[in-house]
C-alpha cells in the first residue's frame, strides 16, 4: 500500500528495495500534485463574499479544477475578512467531494440577516414594499387630489368674480350697495388722505425746525467764543450767547412735543385706520363674490328646469348661501370697526391737538415754564443730546 492510502498518524515499515521502488514512484506521483497545486494557486482569486451569497454559491458549485476551497475567518475589521482562498484538494482524486466551508462570524451574521430580510417567518418570500411606504404614497396622492380640487374651485370663483367686476364697470351687472356703510367707508378714506397730508407737513416742520435749533446752538457757541476773545464786546457777545442757548433749549423741548404729536398721528393713520381699511377690503371682496354667485343663481333660475339643471341649481344655491353668510358677517364686522375707530380717532386727536397748540404757543411766547408743564402734562420725556446709545467706553 502506498503512503497516500495510509491513515494519518500510522507508521509503515517496508523492505529497503521495496522502499526504493516506492520512493521512485512517489517522486513521479508527487510531481503531479505539485503542478496541480501551483496551477490552482496561480488561478485562485480572491472572491468577496457578498450579502446575497451569489459568489459563495458559484464557488460551491465550481468546476472540477477547483481542488479544495475554504474560508479563512478573522477578527472583525480585518481587510481579509470574507476572502476565499483556494488550496490543493488532499483527498481521493477519484471521488471529488463538495467543498467544506468555514465562514467567519461576521460574514455568517450578514448572510443570516439577509436571509431574514428576504424570507418571511414561514420561509416564503417577504414583501419588499412595507406598510409605511404604501401609507405615504396614499397620503401624497390624497394631498395632490386636494390641491387639484382647490385649484379647480379657485379658478371657477376667480372667473365668476372677474366677470362680475367687468359687468359692473360696463354697467351691465347689478351691484349690492349699503348706502350708509358705503358713505362711512368713503369718509374714512378721505380722512386718511387728509391725515396723511397733515402727517407729512408735521414731519417737514420738525425737520426744518431741527435745522433751526442746530443753527442756534452753533450761533450760541460762536457768540461765546467771541465774548472771550473780544474784551471790548464781552458783554454784548455774552448776552447773545445766552439768548441763543436758551432758544436752543426751548427749541429742543418743542421738538420733543412735535415728535410725540407725529408719532401719535402716525399710529392712528398707518395702524388703526389701515387695519380698518383692510377689513373694508375683505368686505368688498366678499361683496363681489356674493354678487357673482347671486347673478349665477338668477341666470340658472331663469332657464329650464330638468334633470340636468336641477342639480346645478341646488349646488349654486348652496354656494350662494355660503357667500351670503360670509358677506353679512363681514358687513357687520366693518360697521362695528368703523364705529370704534371714530371714537378712538376723536379721543386721540383731541389730546394731540391740545398738546401741539400749547407747546407752540409757549415756545413763541418765550414761556419756558409753561413749555415744560406741557411736557409733564402729556408725560413726554426728552432725550439728552448724544444719549441715543452708549459710548464706546461704556461698551468695553
Amino acid at each position: 500500500m502506498s503512503a497516500a492510502g495510509e491513515a494519518p498518524g500510522l507508521t509503515v515499515h517496508s523492505h529497503p528495495a521495496t522502499a526504493e521502488m516506492h520512493a521512485q514512484d512517489s517522486e513521479s506521483d508527487s510531481e503531479e500534485p505539485e503542478m496541480a497545486e501551483a496551477q490552482a494557486r496561480g488561478s485562485a482569486a480572491e472572491i468577496p463574499v457578498t450579502s446575497n451569497g451569489e459568489d459563495m454559491k458559484h464557488m460551491m458549485t465550481g468546476g472540477p479544477t477547483l481542488k479544495e476551497t475554504r474560508i479563512v475567518s478573522s477578527s472583525y475589521g480585518n481587510p481579509s475578512e470574507g476572502i476565499i482562498e483556494a488550496e490543493t484538494y488532499r483527498g481521493s482524486s477519484f471521488f471529488p467531494k463538495s467543498p467544506v466551508l468555514f465562514p467567519s462570524n461576521a460574514a455568517a451574521s450578514r448572510l443570516a440577516e439577509h436571509a431574514q430580510d428576504v424570507s418571511g417567518p414561514a420561509g416564503g418570500l417577504k414583501n419588499t414594499q412595507s406598510g409605511p411606504v404604501v401609507i405615504t404614497d396614499e397620503i401624497s396622492k390624497n394631498i395632490a387630489l386636494e390641491k387639484l380640487e382647490q385649484m379647480k374651485k379657485w379658478s371657477i370663483s376667480t372667473y365668476k368674480c372677474t366677470r362680475q367686476v367687468l359687468s359692473e364697470k360696463l354697467g351691465r351687472g347689478s351691484k349690492t350697495v349699503d348706502l350708509e356703510l358705503e358713505s362711512q367707508i368713503e369718509i374714512l378714506r378721505e380722512t386718511k388722505r387728509k391725515y396723511e397730508n397733515l402727517l407729512r407737513l408735521a414731519r417737514q416742520m420738525a425737520s426744518q425746525f431741527y435745522q433751526v435749533v442746530q443753527t442756534q446752538r452753533q450761533l450760541g457757541d460762536a457768540f461765546g467764543e467771541l465774548s472771550v476773545k473780544s474784551p471790548e464786546l464781552h458783554e454784548e457777545f455774552g448776552y447773545n450767547a445766552e439768548t441763543q442757548k436758551l432758544l436752543c433749549k426751548n427749541g429742543e423741548t418743542l421738538l420733543g412735543a412735535i415728535n410725540f404729536f407725529i408719532a401719535s398721528v402716525n399710529t392712528l393713520v398707518n395702524k388703526t385706520i389701515e387695519d380698518t381699511l383692510i377689513a373694508v377690503k375683505q368686505y368688498e371682496n366678499a361683496r363681489i363674490e356674493y354678487d357673482a354667485y347671486r347673478t349665477d343663481l338668477e341666470e340658472l333660475n331663469l332657464g329650464p328646469r330638468d334633470a340636468v339643471t336641477i342639480p346645478k341649481i341646488e349646488q349654486s344655491q348652496q354656494q350662494f348661501q355660503i357667500h351670503k353668510e360670509k358677506f353679512d358677517k363681514l358687513r357687520t364686522s366693518v360697521s362695528i370697526k368703523l364705529k370704534f375707530l371714530d371714537e378712538n380717532k376723536i379721543k386721540v386727536m383731541h389730546n394731540q391737538l391740545l398738546l401741539f397748540h400749547n407747546a407752540v404757543s409757549a415756545y413763541f411766547a418765550g414761556n419756558q415754564h409753561q413749555l415744560e408743564q406741557v411736557l409733564k402734562q402729556f408725560h413726554i420725556k426728552l432725550k439728552a443730546p448724544g444719549s441715543d446709545g452708549p459710548s464706546w467706553l461704556e461698551e468695553q
